[in-house]
């Protein structure tokens, strides 16, 4: 059964464009538009469509409010689209805030290299968040970390492309989902290991993830955290402003030249790739511009991860999250070959399984983390190393 689509912008070109894009694969199908937040809330109602794609700036309602509204009753997957502006990244965050699963810049050529790329993007973007059924507003801002509560950020677990049908986007119950290993998460004891990094890579699903766990971690957490998310150049300063304002821990998006410190988070900026140099006991960051077509993502997991590797040897903890893809692996394959350890993100609480599917599939990880545990596993594993 084919993925059923509403799409809202207040721009009937966009409208046109958008819509011939998603049609042009038998997967999907756009069943209606609305030109602003109001006709979407009612249609969304009425259509009951698998995902839906929201513009953030609109007449009557705006895509942030449309958000809100839709899911108080409806747990519909929501794509935003929003302008690559310092003010455009600001919004995109409040529509996560709301409960929207994931965005993508507007501008298709921010996202790929030509129009096919773009297209591709864009559509296995729209499948992929399909599988996503939030409850109702997420917990974006919620830095309280507890199984149940954070619950409503739990997908459902994902189904072949081809067998995709309305039932088989449904939740299962409360009791099946969380499971025994999610409750389990106080049982967890420290390997002992010692180390001087922590790496985490993500990419669809990540600002979510990334916010989760960093508002839980403690003020004195004792070692410098590198992040690599698959973001916009435009966006990662104003995510790493607002990550910073909710965090205990300092965050701050990373400057070449940048002397790793305990306690400091490093985001990696968007548009350019991230370099571990110097020592393990004088380790800085180099950011560098990368115009080589060899390369997809920029900020590249595993253009960091190799780094790491490099300077830190066996002393990293890398933790892989949420995101489409393989990106990570082959830098993780270099850091669990110089002896570090490896832990990628479950998939009952990913919006997508596909980095830490890479990881797992290719015999890399050496635990596998729910994301409601990554925090206080994080501070109990480096704490006691």
């Amino acid at each position: 059964m084919t993925i059923r689509v509403l799409i809202v912008d207040d721009s009937s070109f966009f409208r046109r464009r958008l819509t011939e894009i998603l049609n042009s694969d038998p997967q999907l199908e756009v069943i209606d538009t609305a030109s602003d937040g109001r006709d979407a809330v009612s249609k969304a109602l009425a259509l009951k469509p698998d995902v839906i794609t929201m513009d953030i700036e609109m007449p009557v309602l705006d895509g942030i409010s449309a958000v809100r509204e839709i899911l108080k009753t409806q747990r519909i997957p929501i794509l935003m689209f929003s302008s690559l502006t310092h003010e455009g990244a600001k919004a995109t965050f409040d529509a996560l805030d709301a409960g929207a699963v994931d965005f993508l810049p507007k501008k298709f050529e921010d996202i790929a290299r030509d129009k096919e790329e773009a297209g591709n993007v864009l559509r296995e973007r729209v499948k992929a968040v399909a599988r996503k059924r939030p409850l109702g507003r997420s917990t974006f801002s919620n830095t309280v970390s507890n199984t149940a509560s954070s619950d409503m950020n739990r997908p459902v677990t994902p189904v072949s492309q081809g067998s995709l049908t309305r039932g088989a986007l449904g939740r299962p119950q409360l009791t099946e989902r969380l499971g025994s290993k999610t409750l389990a998460g106080a049982s967890f004891k420290a390997s002992g290991k010692s180390y001087k990094l922590v790496a985490i890579g993500t990419s669809t699903g990540g600002p979510v993830a990334l916010q989760r766990i960093l508002t839980n971690l403690p003020a004195d957490f004792p070692l410098p955290i590198i992040l690599i998310q698959h973001m916009p150049a435009a966006f990662t300063g104003a995510f790493a402003q607002r990550l910073n304002s909710l965090s205990k821990i300092e965050i701050k998006e990373a400057e070449d030249n940048d002397v790793l410190r305990p306690g400091v988070a490093y985001l990696a900026p968007g548009g350019k790739q991230m370099l571990v140099e110097g020592s393990d006991n004088q380790a800085r960051l180099r950011i560098k511009e990368d115009d080589s077509p060899r390369i997809t993502f920029k900020p590249s997991v595993d253009v960091t991860f190799a780094t790491a590797a490099r300077v830190f040897q066996d002393k990293v903890l890398a933790v892989v999250l949420t995101g489409m893809g393989s990106d990570g692996r082959e830098g993780a394959r270099m850091l669990k070959q110089a002896g570090s350890r490896v832990w990628a993100q479950d998939e009952a609480s990913c919006v997508v399984y596909g980095m830490p599917q890479a990881i797992a599939a290719a015999g890399l990880m050496d635990l596998e983390v729910s994301l409601n545990e990554v925090a206080s596993r994080l501070t109990t594993e480096v704490k006691h190393g």
